[in-house]
């Protein structure tokens, strides 16, 4: 419930109160700031508040914007203001001294009580929210003809029309700003008009994603059709659950986390459901290790995305002739679109999926899937690599810490990182011992999968570059991730162990390895995009028992190079199977009670507009 508190004398054949009704505001009305203060202290301290003056002007979107927008704590626009329960304190000491402040000696040159207010939280060091309007009105007239001036101010521009196109992102995909949000946008506003909400469509999106790849699993041309139509229809979905939230302004932490995951989710099912539909047609086993390699790829090619924009998420110094050269190819039209084609993003990348599902076999998908994900991983990375070369950037203990945690280490990497942490920790923030440092893990990555490429199955060699792997990644976190390529580690990382899992699985040569090896890196990426998707969400990172109970990248990859030299194929994919169980229950149980937990105590709501490809 929300309360919101006229103030001064309501103007006649003004349609405010009714508005902020339509908000869902409970609306008081105060003649003065004593009054103000009297029915602040009658709402409960829960309820977010506003304080209104009655002459207000302006689009019901400019107060929904303004007011109704639950992603902040406080936000003003002009002749309104409106807290949340972390700033109640702060608006009830504004109200307080405009209350007992004789008019004539404020220092401040505004005549509203809410624009008053507004600058004694400024005063006061609260953030205020300011949305950007843009062409929607919002004054505060002082007379009758300003007053009719802003009327038709407001009758000439179509705040439903701003409504709509503010909905969708403004920074987006080609195929998806010309061919899904010219509509998309309409079915949000149908879903809005009927009460649904964005997690609804979320949850329907993902229903519909794995209809489509249990229509793929079925093997026939039918379902690789049907399979293909409905992998379409729930990007439209997934479109339309992020426009609604903009819409109408319902987000959620929640929500965020919801639409995060599942789309991850959704495109690794659909990715287990062509492997199915291969097989079930006849092709030979080894699809599964293409769906595996897909995922693969595409995770560390999201997780360089995570780690670069953490690395850089409050770097001061942020200059790069890189950077100068991505924002002068960014102002002009078609190098805009070119580059954000051929990264391939979630769009496009699910049209081209869809199309070649219905059109050709699924491994033809898979190698067409590689060959886009493998060009897009490398020019995105050699860019950001240049940039972090080219700038001169001090990185701050919150990077360095997002960096320690997306990198996921666990017991083995700590008992091996203790010795190297007694030398001091400033001792290798050099550039050239970052360089080392990540030279030491590069080489060690490379040495691990290539023995595991070249030996054969049930070889003792691959532990003992697992050994050396372990140790590499324990000297690697033992100082603060701070230089100018630090941000590459936690890629490495995944790309081990996930790398060393897929060849292992491989080898195996068994039936039910490559797809034990499946859910055991799905169960394992998952874990990882939940710390991201905490970190993003200043929640910190998952709690160090579950980090440690899933044994972190080094001791995953030491157990599993361990369990292939000891078993025989077959039961190795047994052990992958039950690891993939252990590491899934561990990891879905501990992610879930705290997004439901965060949500039910009022964590403050987000909404990420930067989700990667």
């Amino acid at each position: 419930m929300s309360t919101a508190i006229l103030t001064g004398q309501p103007v006649p054949g003004s349609s405010l109160e009714g508005d902020l009704r339509s908000l869902g505001f409970d609306v008081r009305v105060a003649s003065d700031a004593g009054d103000a203060e009297t029915l602040l202290a009658t709402v409960p301290a829960g309820e977010r508040v506003a304080i209104v003056d009655a002459r207000f002007v302006g689009h019901v979107h400019a107060l929904r914007l303004g007011l109704a927008d639950p992603r902040f704590e406080a936000a003003a626009l002009p002749g309104a203001v409106t807290v949340r329960a972390a700033a109640r304190q702060a608006l009830t000491r504004a109200l307080a001294r405009e209350n007992s402040a004789a008019s004539g000696t404020t220092a401040v040159t505004v005549d509203t009580i809410a624009d008053r207010v507004v600058a004694a939280l400024d005063a006061d060091g609260v953030p205020l929210h300011r949305p950007d309007l843009g062409t929607l009105v919002a004054v505060v007239p002082d007379d009758p003809q300003a007053r009719n001036e802003a009327r038709q101010a407001v009758a000439a521009v179509d705040d439903e029309a701003v409504r709509l196109r503010t909905a969708v992102k403004s920074r987006d995909g080609f195929f998806t700003t010309h061919f899904i949000s010219p509509y998309s946008r309409y079915l949000a506003r149908w879903c809005a008009r009927r009460g649904l909400t964005p997690n609804q469509v979320t949850t329907a999106s993902l229903i519909t994603a794995l209809i489509a790849a249990g229509c793929a699993a079925t093997g026939t041309r039918g379902g690789f059709v049907a399979a293909g139509l409905l992998l379409i229809f729930s990007f439209v979905l997934d479109c339309t659950d992020g426009q609604l939230a903009r819409y109408s302004l319902q987000y959620s932490t929640l929500g965020a986390w919801l639409d995060a995951t599942f789309d991850r989710a959704k495109e690794y099912a659909y990715y287990a459901g062509l492997a199915l539909g291969a097989a079930r047609g006849g092709d030979s086993d080894d699809v599964w290790a293409l769906a595996l390699g897909a995922m693969v790829l595409q995770t560390c090619r999201h997780v360089v995305d995570f780690s670069f924009n953490e690395a850089n998420h409050d770097a001061t110094a942020n200059t790069s002739p890189t950077a100068a050269l991505s924002d002068k190819l960014d102002s002009v039209g078609w190098t805009v679109w070119v580059r954000r084609m051929i990264v391939l993003p979630i769009g496009e990348r699910w049209a081209m999926i869809a199309v070649l599902t219905a059109a050709t076999t699924p491994r033809i998908t898979f190698y067409a899937l590689l060959v886009g994900c493998a060009f897009a991983a490398t020019y995105t990375t050699a860019g950001r690599v240049l940039r972090s070369l080219t700038r001169k950037a001090q990185r701050t203990d919150r990077a360095a810490q997002a960096l320690a945690d997306l990198a996921d280490s666990g017991p083995l990497a700590e008992i091996a990182a203790r010795p190297l942490r007694r030398k001091g920790r400033e001792a290798d923030r050099t550039t050239g011992r970052s360089l080392s440092r990540l030279s030491g893990v590069a080489g060690a990555v490379v040495l691990l999968t290539f023995w595991t490429w070249a030996e054969p199955y049930g070889s003792w060699l691959p532990v003992v570059f697992a050994v050396i792997y372990v140790l590499n990644a324990g000297a690697a976190v033992a100082q603060p991730l701070k230089g100018a390529l630090d941000w590459l580690i936690p890629p490495l990382f995944r790309a081990a162990e996930y790398g060393v899992v897929l060849l292992l699985a491989a080898k195996a040569d068994v039936n039910g390895a490559l797809p034990a090896a499946f859910g055991l890196v799905a169960a394992v990426a998952y874990h990882h995009y939940d710390t991201v998707y905490r970190i993003r969400g200043d929640a910190g990172a998952p709690p160090r028992w579950l980090v440690r109970a899933i044994g972190g990248h080094e001791g995953r990859t030491l157990l599993v190079t361990v369990l292939a030299a000891l078993l025989a194929p077959t039961e190795f994919a047994v052990a992958l199977m039950a690891l993939a169980v252990v590491v899934a229950l561990l990891v879905l149980v501990e992610s879930i009670r705290f997004w439901v937990t965060a949500h039910k105590t009022g964590a403050p709501a987000v909404h990420d507009e930067g989700e990667p490809a």
